[in-house]
């Protein structure tokens, strides 16, 4: 049994969600995102009371007694509770740059990095992801998990935090383990 996926997730009174076939539509607002349900699962979308208050719930099961099965149901369970998410509220990564010289800055759309090379690194963002940078401070947001994510791995990626002293691109809340440089010996022996 998966814990995670028999977990039902209701459904916000803003947010609207349409089973076509195997396909699963969130829309609310001018939003919307799409969720293909993985194999050996199947969804139900269904009305349920709660505290005297009508709510609909969306609820997925598995088709067949598989591995396979059981895996891709928390899966898709957690992948519609990440986009219902998404619409509600959005994701935040925010990452930190350390190091003398090093600079984030915005030029249009394009996040521009001074990162100690010979050349400034441009970044282009990907549709659907807003990134800004103020001070040395990157925001990255959106309403997809995923891309979020990787967006920040890949700026991350750039100039990963070194251990000696820190210096690099980090998110907020990372715990860089410092390591003790060469130790200079005592010259009299």
């Amino acid at each position: 049994m998966s814990k995670i996926g028999k977990k039902p997730i209701v459904i916000p009174d803003n947010i609207t969600v349409v089973k076509n076939g195997d396909v699963l539509e969130f829309k609310t607002g001018d939003k919307a995102a799409e969720l293909k349900v993985l194999p050996y699962i199947s969804a139900e979308i269904s009305e349920e009371t709660v505290d005297d208050k009508t709510v609909k719930v969306l609820t997925f099961k598995t088709t067949k007694d598989l591995n396979q099965a059981t895996a891709n149901w928390g899966t898709t369970r957690s992948l519609a509770n990440n986009i219902i998410e998404g619409l509600k509220k959005g994701f935040i990564k925010i990452l930190e740059i350390e190091g003398v010289g090093y600079r984030a800055n915005m030029e249009g759309d394009v996040l521009v990095l001074n990162l100690g090379f010979s050349h400034p690194v441009r970044f282009v963002s990907r549709k659907g992801v807003k990134i800004s940078s103020e001070k040395n401070v990157i925001t990255i947001s959106g309403q997809d998990k995923e891309a979020v994510g990787q967006i920040a791995a890949e700026i991350r990626a750039l100039k990963k935090p070194e251990p000696y002293k820190g210096k690099g691109i980090k998110y907020r809340g990372e715990i860089i383990r410092r390591k003790q440089g060469k130790k200079v010996g005592s010259a009299g022996k």
